[in-house]
C-alpha cells in the first residue's frame, strides 16, 4: 500500500474523529477545551426580539460614524448583558438594527441599549433633588428628549429615550409578529443649567463593576482615572462642602443625591433604587447602568424607531421542516449516486457523510450562528458537494472506456476533472462573497447566513471530494479491485462496440 494513501488515511481518521467528537458530545469537548461548541441558533429558529433604532437628530453632523461607533458601542453593551450571537448593524447610514436571539430579559437589554449611558455629578445648589428629576447641565445643556406618538394614533402612551434607569415592560413574547409605531422626538430648551463637576469620560471603565451597599441594595462602583480633572474636580468639591448634597446624574436623570460626608478619592458606588422598587427591578437597573458605564456613552441620541418579537414557535417549525429537507435530500442524492456510478458512488455517499459531520463540526467551532437561510444554504451545498465527484467520475468511465488501466484512469480522471471543479467552485465562492458584503451592508443578516453556510460547504467538499475520495480509491485498487464492471463500465461491451466501430470504417 502507497505511503500517500496511508498519511491520507490516517489525516482523514483524526480529523472525522474530531469533528465527530465535536458534533455528537460537544458538553465533553467543551469540559476539556474550555470551548463552547454547541449549535448556535438564530434570531428566526430560536426567538428573541428585533430593535431599529434611529438618532433622534437625522440632521446631527458627521451622523454614519457616529452611528457606526454607536453600533459598536451597543454591541459591547449587549454582549456584557451575556446575549449571545447577537447582530447589531447600521442600515442605510442612518439608522441601527439591533438582532437578539433568544433573549431572556428583555427590559434589562431595552435598558442597555436604550441610555446614551452618559455620567455626571453636579452640584445641585442645596437641594436634594429627588430620584428621577430631569435636569439640564452645562456639560450637556438639554433635558432629556421625550418621544410622543404621531397626533393621528391614540391610546398610547410617549416613552422617553434617555430613560436609562426606569423600568421599563418587557418585550412582547408573543407568537405573532408584533411592532410599535415610529414615534416622534421632541426637546425642551435649558434655561438654567446645574454646574457639572465632573463626568464619567474620565472612567477607569476596567474599574467599574457591580456590587452592593452598606444595607445590601444592588449598586454600581465605579473609579476615575489616577489625577484625572473628574477625579481632582469631585475631591475639590466634596472636601469644599461637606454636610451638602451632591448629585448623581445620568442621561440627565437624578439617579441619588447622596450627602457628602467628606472627600472622596476619586471612587464609589452608585446606589440603585428607591422605596417601592423590587429588587429584581434594583438588579436590572444596575446591570444597564453598568454596562452603559463600563462600555461607554454614545455618541448620538438614539430613540426606538420600532420593535419586534419573534415566537420561537416559528422556530422549532422551520427546525423540522428542515431536517426533513435535509434528510430527503441526502438519502436521494446517495441513491443516485450508488446505483448510476456503483462502488465510486458508494465512495462518494461515504465522503458526503464525512462531508456533513465536518460542516456541522466546523459551524459550531467558529461559530457560524445557522439561520433558516442558512440551514437552506447548507442543504443547497449537499448537491454541491458530489458535484466535483460526478465530473472525476465521469472522467474515469471514459479513461476506462479508452481502455485505460484502474489505476491509471483513477489518476487522469481527477488530473482532468480539476481544472472545472476548481474553476466552477471559485465562480461560487465570489458569488457567496459579493452575498455575504451585499447583506452586510444593506443589513440584511438572513442573506449572511446563506452566503457563509454555502461558502463554507464549498471549501469543505473540495476536501471530501479531492482529498477524501481520492484517497478512497486508491485504498480500493490497492486492495486488490480492479474489476471495470464496480465501477459501471462493461469491458466486452466496450470491446464489441469498438469493433463494430472498425468494421464500418472498414
Amino acid at each position: 500500500m502507497r505511503k500517500q494513501v496511508i498519511s491520507a488515511l490516517v489525516v482523514t481518521i483524526v480529523v472525522v474523529a474530531l469533528a465527530s467528537w465535536i458534533v455528537f458530545f460537544p458538553k465533553s469537548f467543551q469540559s476539556l477545551t474550555g470551548r463552547d461548541v454547541s449549535t448556535h441558533l438564530g434570531l428566526d429558529l430560536q426567538g428573541g426580539s428585533q430593535i431599529f433604532l434611529r438618532p433622534a437628530d437625522p440632521n446631527e453632523a458627521d451622523l454614519t460614524a457616529k452611528l457606526e461607533n454607536a453600533a459598536g458601542v451597543i454591541e459591547r453593551r449587549v454582549n456584557g448583558l451575556g446575549v449571545s450571537e447577537s447582530v447589531v448593524q447600521v442600515v442605510n447610514g442612518d439608522s441601527i438594527v439591533v438582532e437578539l436571539p433568544g433573549v431572556k430579559d428583555p427590559a434589562a437589554a431595552s435598558e442597555a441599549l436604550k441610555g446614551a449611558g452618559n455620567l455626571e455629578f453636579i452640584d445641585p445648589q442645596g437641594q436634594y433633588l429627588p430620584e428621577g428629576t430631569e435636569v439640564c447641565t452645562t456639560a450637556t445643556p438639554r433635558y432629556p428628549i421625550t418621544v410622543q406618538l404621531p397626533s393621528s394614533i391614540t391610546g398610547t402612551s410617549g416613552v422617553t429615550t434617555t430613560d436609562s434607569l426606569s423600568n421599563t415592560n418587557p418585550l412582547s413574547p408573543t407568537s405573532n409578529l408584533t411592532t410599535t409605531t415610529p414615534t416622534t422626538p421632541t426637546e425642551r430648551p435649558c434655561d438654567t443649567p446645574y454646574t457639572t463637576i465632573a463626568r464619567g469620560t474620565d472612567l477607569d471603565t476596567s474599574q467599574v463593576a457591580l456590587t452592593t451597599d452598606q444595607a445590601g441594595r444592588p449598586a454600581v462602583f465605579f473609579r476615575f482615572q489616577t489625577n484625572s480633572d473628574s477625579a481632582n474636580q469631585i475631591a475639590s468639591f466634596t472636601s469644599q462642602n461637606v454636610g451638602r448634597p451632591m448629585s448623581i446624574v445620568v442621561d440627565n436623570r437624578v439617579i441619588s443625591s447622596p450627602q457628602v460626608n467628606g472627600s472622596l478619592p476619586g471612587e464609589g458606588i452608585i446606589t440603585m433604587g428607591s422605596t417601592g422598587t423590587t429588587v429584581a427591578e434594583q438588579n436590572s437597573q444596575a446591570q444597564a447602568l453598568q454596562n452603559q458605564l463600563k462600555y461607554g456613552a454614545l455618541p448620538v441620541t438614539l430613540i426606538e424607531d420600532s420593535n419586534r418579537s419573534i415566537s420561537a414557535t416559528l422556530g422549532n417549525d422551520s427546525i423540522e421542516a428542515s431536517k426533513v429537507a435535509g434528510a430527503v435530500g441526502l438519502i436521494a442524492v446517495m441513491l443516485f449516486m450508488l446505483m448510476y456510478y456503483r462502488l465510486p458512488g458508494l465512495i462518494a455517499n461515504i465522503a458526503l457523510l464525512i462531508y456533513t459531520v465536518l460542516s456541522f463540526a466546523v459551524y459550531n467551532l467558529v461559530p457560524v450562528t445557522l439561520t433558516l437561510p442558512g440551514i437552506a444554504g447548507f442543504i443547497l451545498s449537499i448537491s454541491l458537494a458530489v458535484d466535483a465527484n460526478v465530473l472525476i467520475f465521469a472522467r474515469i468511465k471514459e479513461e476506462l472506456h479508452r481502455g485505460r488501466s484502474l489505476e491509471r484512469a483513477v489518476e487522469d480522471g481527477f488530473n482532468h476533472a480539476w481544472p472545472s471543479i476548481r474553476d466552477s467552485n471559485a465562480s461560487t465562492l465570489i458569488t457567496s462573497f459579493i452575498l455575504y458584503v451585499l447583506g452586510n451592508g444593506l443589513g440584511v443578516s438572513i442573506i449572511q447566513g446563506f452566503a457563509l453556510t454555502l461558502a463554507l460547504g464549498i471549501i469543505i467538499s473540495l476536501f471530501t471530494a479531492i482529498t477524501v475520495s481520492r484517497m478512497l480509491l486508491r485504498l480500493t485498487i490497492d486492495l486488490g479491485v480492479s474489476n471495470a464492471r464496480w465501477f459501471g463500465v462493461n469491458p466486452e461491451e466496450d470491446a464489441a462496440e469498438v469493433a463494430a466501430l472498425s468494421s464500418e470504417q472498414a
